[in-house]
């Protein structure tokens, strides 16, 4: 029996993409289905129910489809973001979870310092703005996407600090002319762009708070394409609300956005829908690398991304 992967996306890939994926699972040896912009829960079970392999964008993997797919052996994000896995259920399943870190870094890296030119330039409407060339570029979590914003940040003038509490080598932040800030409260406080790259954990959630916030730098900028989830959104609009001078724009919408929007004006700004990977290359890049680690997983046992260990 010839094992099946099902590529499901309720916002589907691009052609190349899923033309890609099903190239790189017919050399395995693999069926390769599509379920594109599915309707409901119930279709996507229909369809998982005699899968091996899943791929799946922003698409919920939930307990419930996972009892719906009874072989069902791995599950890959196509994606740096996996919190849209039900990790706790693939475990007690013996499903391996994984994502494909990096595919999509240059991509969100981009909006990212994009985002800090639209702000600095009043959101391209008339007035003076300003240049963000000798500014000083703040990044929280030195990951793949941090990295290159790092990197952008630089070749564009910037002074660069960052914080990863993963790392603690000033090494590793100096080799890319980066200063290693030795706490968050230093990095925020001296930050006058921060750019926010930490995942949505039980330790992050809410973190980005008031007292971080109000200590930031006059006319400081937070740029959010992490995860609204971060952000104590109560806090935000404490500190903005006391601090007329500090902007905050995210690629996450808030779930005060309409709030936020009517109190700070252009202070303020949330992308109609998340950008970030949305670039065709990010998007074949994602959809290519989670057919190639099921491949390997099927034919050499590889887990290296696996993020539910």
């Amino acid at each position: 029996m010839v094992m099946k992967i099902l590529v499901a996306t309720e916002k589907p890939f691009s052609k190349q993409a899923t033309d890609g994926i099903a190239a790189i699972a017919r050399e395995g040896g693999f069926e390769c289905v599509l379920l594109e912009k599915y309707a409901s829960v119930d279709e996507l079970k229909a369809a998982v129910a005699d899968a091996d392999a899943l791929i799946v964008r922003s698409d919920k993997v939930t307990a419930e489809v996972i009892d719906a797919a009874p072989r069902l052996k791995i599950v890959v994000r196509a994606g740096a973001g996996y919190d849209n896995l039900d990790l706790t259920a693939c475990t007690a399943r013996g499903i391996v979870a994984m994502n494909t870190p990096g595919q999509n870094s240059n991509a969100v890296a981009e909006l990212a310092i994009s985002m800090m030119i639209f702000m600095a330039r009043n959101q391209f409407t008339p007035g003076t703005g300003h240049e963000i060339s000798g500014k000083r570029l703040g990044i929280h979590a030195y990951g793949n996407v941090g990295r290159i914003v790092a990197r952008y940040g630089r070749a564009l003038g910037m002074e660069v600090m960052a914080y990863d509490p993963f790392i603690s080598d000033a090494a590793v932040f100096a080799q890319d002319g980066v200063r290693m800030a030795s706490s968050v409260a230093e990095l925020y406080e001296n930050s006058d762009y921060l750019s926010l790259h930490i995942p949505a954990t039980a330790e992050t959630k809410g973190s980005i708070n008031y007292d971080l916030l109000i200590s930031m730098p006059k006319g400081a900028t937070l740029v959010n394409t992490a995860r609204k989830e971060v952000i104590d959104e109560a806090g935000l609009a404490k500190a903005m609300a006391e601090r007329t001078d500090l902007q905050y724009i995210t690629d996450i919408a808030p779930d005060t956005a309409a709030e936020l929007a009517e109190k700070f004006g252009k202070r303020f700004f949330a992308t109609p829908k998340k950008m970030g990977a949305e670039t065709a290359e990010a998007n074949v890049n994602a959809g290519l690398a989670a057919a190639r680690q099921i491949v390997a997983f099927f034919k050499e046992g590889i887990t290296r991304f696996q993020v539910n260990r």
